[in-house]
């Protein structure tokens, strides 16, 4: 199995590192202190974000009580720190941070050009959105790119691991105007975001994104390809409207035929191996997808969508084939039991076969 995330950062390598590098801003800095705190008895057994987050209260036990004092040693110290590490360093402004903004502010701004600040403005959108996302709009604009691209991701609905955003999952017309901003961004990176933040919104305002989509699809290749990322979520789910921005034609002139697994009975770590012919009508734009319904410990099914293709396709027959792996992975615990796999088709399943998995 792969390694786990928290097994591969806060470990005592590099944390003895990040204390040496505090150290270099601040002499009186107890290293060793530092790491016994960092190291206590339940530190093993911590996500994460969890780790992260005893490291920045560690860090307050050992930097000067005043956070001023601390907050203008941790910005020395920033472009030194790497990794995960480093997030703690505006989680040190999210958790000690809130009640003096005009310090926390500009210090999530020098944060994020080395590392990123994504995970601790969320404390304060959730308090003043209108003042922080005043700043989003200007650091838009920024030349720094990796500033640019926090304008985007730190207000982010849904962003994955950080606190939701829930007058924004609600209305999101504030995140609008930064990414009208950044749409053509010279970096992928950002423009990557822009589709992530679009895809989030869509999960709570599918109408505010498809409206967008609509008004940027054909505009350039870079807005093309956030559209077709920022509606993945929507396209895998089948919505007829995403399907029609990207020209996907009427399904009721296809069909899935000789459906069939070359093994029903599979233990967890094989592939299962499944085939059909595609036959058409006429001429069509086909997404093909395929979705798991994988058992969960409890029993229960949960449904995962995987690509196959997208292709313009002449009308006839075409046999598709093939593999998924169902070895167990970092993100994904296999369980015994009967699975199903469906055939889905510009958005519409097609055929569906069950296969047994055992352990």
């Amino acid at each position: 199995m792969a390694e786990r995330l928290k097994d591969m950062f806060f470990t005592q390598s590099s944390m003895k590192t990040f204390a040496e590098i505090i150290q270099r801003f601040y002499s009186e800095f107890d290293t060793k202190k530092f790491i016994r705190l960092v190291f206590d008895d339940t530190f093993a057994d911590k996500e994460l974000k969890d780790k992260m987050r005893h490291t920045t209260q560690c860090l307050a036990k050992t930097l000067p009580e005043a956070y001023g004092e601390a907050l203008a040693i941790l910005k020395e110290a920033t472009p030194h720190a790497k990794g995960f590490e480093a997030l703690s360093l505006p989680d040190f402004v999210a958790t000690y941070g809130m009640e003096d903004w005009d310090l926390s502010l500009p210090a999530l701004y020098h944060f994020t050009k080395y590392s990123t600040s994504e995970l601790a403005i969320r404390p304060f959108l959730v308090k003043d959105p209108q003042r922080v996302m005043a700043l989003m709009t200007e650091w838009a604009e920024d030349e720094n790119p990796k500033v640019r691209r926090f304008a985007s991701e730190g207000c982010r609905p849904r962003l994955p691991w950080a606190m939701a955003l829930p007058k924004f999952k609600k209305d999101p017309s504030p995140i609008l105007p930064v990414l009208e901003k950044l749409k053509n961004d010279e970096s992928e990176d950002v423009r990557r975001s822009v589709a992530n933040n679009l895809n989030d919104i869509s999960k709570d305002n599918p109408e505010v994104v498809l409206e967008i989509c609509k008004r940027w699809h054909g505009q350039s290749k870079n807005t093309d390809r956030i559209v077709k990322h920022a509606c993945r979520t929507m396209l895998k789910a089948g919505d007829k409207r995403a399907l029609m921005i990207f020209g996907y034609s009427d399904p009721s002139s296809m069909d899935v035929e000789n459906y069939k697994f070359e093994k029903t009975k599979l233990k967890i770590g094989e592939n299962v191996r499944f085939s059909f012919d595609l036959t058409l009508k006429k001429k069509s734009r086909v997404r093909l997808e395929y979705a798991i319904f994988y058992v969960k410990a409890k029993g229960q099914l949960s449904k995962k969508v995987f690509k196959i293709t997208e292709n313009d396709y002449a009308p006839g027959t075409t046999t598709i084939s093939r593999k998924h792996s169902l070895a167990d992975m970092s993100t994904r615990k296999h369980y015994p039991g009967i699975h199903h796999l469906s055939i889905i088709v510009n958005g519409v399943e097609m055929a569906k076969a069950s296969f047994e998995l055992k352990a």
